[in-house]
């Protein structure tokens, strides 16, 4: 499946600004199952220097500096991703979970995401809440599948009533959020069973008959590692599904945190307002 994105973030200021610093992670990342077809991010005004480049965690991110004195701030970026997931294996035919939770310590590119992160620390009611999901020597595939069921049937979509800095806690308490909150918990409760997992970053293409997200905005779900024989595997609990051809990636980290889109730093502006407009469409 071909797409097309466009994702404008915008920021008005109150008072002029008279430097800027952002990172951005806008470009859609290169993988075996996507591949990047053309990407570009633009600002208005134009930068005084820039440079492309990848994190840490192999993202594609681009630097922005402004020197000019400025009321507003745009980037837009604009990418066409060819997607094409493979299937996933056989739930019952993935190692049970215990092993996968020995083996992950093998590799460090895979054991760096077991460990807290600010947004993903560790909690006990997270694990607590998945406590079921995770019986003795049960397919790890299946106990994935079963906890981001359980996000999805017991977890209301809201937004407006959790921000970047709500704690896992309170989700579970509110039983509501946006796709970052459930993201957060559920890599939090995989952590805690000694499993990898990571926060991916991208978007999704929602149907007229998904109650959840609509493709206006950037969406966020975890990625598990299965054990070397699957590796990683994505699943999205906030639609209850196993990540397909309906998602495009921009980049992964440990949570939200390693891949803001648009991140940085700047000199006066005050009161400023933010505005984001995201649109995925097949490319005809």
């Amino acid at each position: 499946m071909i797409y097309r994105v466009r994702h404008v973030t915008r920021y008005d200021y109150q008072t002029p600004v008279d430097l800027g610093a952002h990172l951005a992670h806008l470009r859609p990342r290169a993988l075996p199952h996507q591949k990047v077809l053309r990407a570009g991010v633009h600002a208005a005004p134009a930068v005084s220097w820039r440079r492309e480049g990848t994190d840490h965690f192999g993202n594609e991110v681009t630097w922005l500096f402004l020197d000019v004195v400025h009321a507003a701030f745009q980037v837009t970026a604009d990418a066409t991703v060819d997607v094409a997931c493979p299937e996933a294996p056989e739930a019952g035919a993935t190692a049970h979970w215990e092993e996968v939770a020995r083996q992950a310590w093998t590799d460090w590119q895979v054991a760096e995401f077991l460990f807290d992160s600010p947004h993903a620390p560790a909690d006990h009611a997270a694990r607590a809440y998945a406590f079921d999901c995770f019986p003795a020597r049960r397919p790890v595939l299946d106990a994935l599948l079963d906890l981001s069921a359980r996000i999805h049937r017991d977890f209301t979509f809201r937004a407006g009533v959790t921000s970047t800095s709500t704690r896992i806690s309170e989700v579970l308490r509110r039983r509501e959020g946006v796709c970052q909150d459930f993201t957060h918990l559920m890599i939090s409760a995989l952590r805690s069973f000694g499993l990898p997992a990571r926060y991916v970053s991208g978007y999704v293409r929602t149907r007229p008959t998904r109650a959840r997200l609509g493709a206006d905005q950037s969406h966020a779900w975890v990625s598990c590692w299965l054990g070397p024989a699957h590796g990683w595997l994505d699943v999205d609990p906030t639609n209850g599904i196993v990540v397909r051809d309906e998602h495009v990636v921009l980049g992964w980290g440990r949570d939200f945190g390693d891949v803001t889109p648009l991140r940085g730093v700047i000199l006066g502006g005050g009161e400023q307002t933010l505005s984001v407009e995201v649109v995925l469409e097949e490319a005809t």
